[in-house]
């Protein structure tokens, strides 16, 4: 799972087709707060930013890569934020 801010949706989108990455699923005004520091994105007045998110499947061999790619796209811009997470898939139909 990749969370980032809506700035960041080409170079998302871009960074899966780079990696060959087909399957994904987008989320689109995804609301939260960063760990470290972020400020909260709720598409309010006060706060007008918004999140979205992209869920995909991929094989074990490209989460790291993938991993390093997200890392240097937020060393980018870090006020932006962009954060990825890795669980195990047990199963699929």
């Amino acid at each position: 799972m990749i969370i980032f801010n809506q700035a960041n949706t080409e170079r998302v989108e871009y960074l899966l087709d780079e990696l060959k990455i087909n399957g994904f699923t987008l989320f689109e005004q995804v609301q939260g707060r960063g760990t470290n520091g972020g400020e909260p994105r709720r598409g309010t007045h006060c706060w007008p930013e918004m999140n979205s998110a992209v869920i995909t499947v991929v094989e074990d061999e490209k989460v790291p890569e993938l991993l390093k790619t997200v890392h240097k796209l937020d060393l980018r811009n870090t006020d932006v934020g962009v954060r990825a997470f890795v669980w195990n898939i047990e199963a699929t139909v």
